[in-house]
């Protein structure tokens, strides 16, 4: 149970708001002459002054202080960094943020509405689908493009959504289940 603190932070990680400067009215997705940039992040438009090939995850942790996003490889290999833009699992290690001008940008932070967690959220706690959490955030985000695509997916579909992710804690069935009892809250009528 001890191996799940680092995780909780990627789960319940408080929904950061962005500084007045980037809430300060821009044009969504039109880059400003001081060379910044529009995006949308976890649903609120801001503007980043970075260069246009800064990668999106350092724009991400560094100027708008979203950490649930992991720097794994820089390689787009390990799928620590994922992301979804526009609702695609992307990886953001080596994306340019200039190529994000005027997207929608969701990471794991922005999964949760105000203060429920999201279904995965709540299934990857149940399940005790997290040791080290490192991984976490990518597989959350791979997930939830998932679900979002098909609530009730096969195992097969799960295992190919995640196998772009590496986790060195050997919690893959874990995290499967987590995936299948997510996608039955999902697919559940209220």
């Amino acid at each position: 149970m001890a191996g799940l603190v680092p995780a909780i932070h990627v789960f319940v990680a408080a929904r950061t708001d962005v500084d007045a400067r980037h809430k300060a009215g821009h044009d969504e997705g039109r880059v400003s002459v001081s060379g910044g940039y529009d995006l949308v992040v976890n649903g609120k438009p801001v503007h980043v002054e970075s260069d246009g090939t800064t990668p999106l995850l350092s724009v991400l942790r560094d100027e708008l202080g979203l950490r649930g996003s992991r720097f794994g490889c820089g390689t787009e290999q390990c799928g620590a960094c994922m992301v979804l833009i526009d609702g695609a699992p992307s990886y953001s290690c080596a994306l340019e943020v200039a190529t994000t001008a005027g997207k929608t940008v969701t990471t794991v932070e922005g999964l949760a509405r105000s203060s429920a967690l999201h279904p995965l959220q709540q299934a990857f706690l149940g399940e005790q689908a997290g040791q080290c959490g490192y991984c976490l955030s990518g597989i959350l985000i791979s997930a939830a493009a998932l679900l979002a695509r098909n609530p009730r997916p096969s195992r097969s579909e799960i295992v190919a959504a995640l196998d772009p992710h590496l986790c060195r804690c050997g919690m893959h069935n874990r995290v499967i289940r987590a995936v299948e009892r997510a996608g039955n809250m999902i697919g559940t009528p209220a």
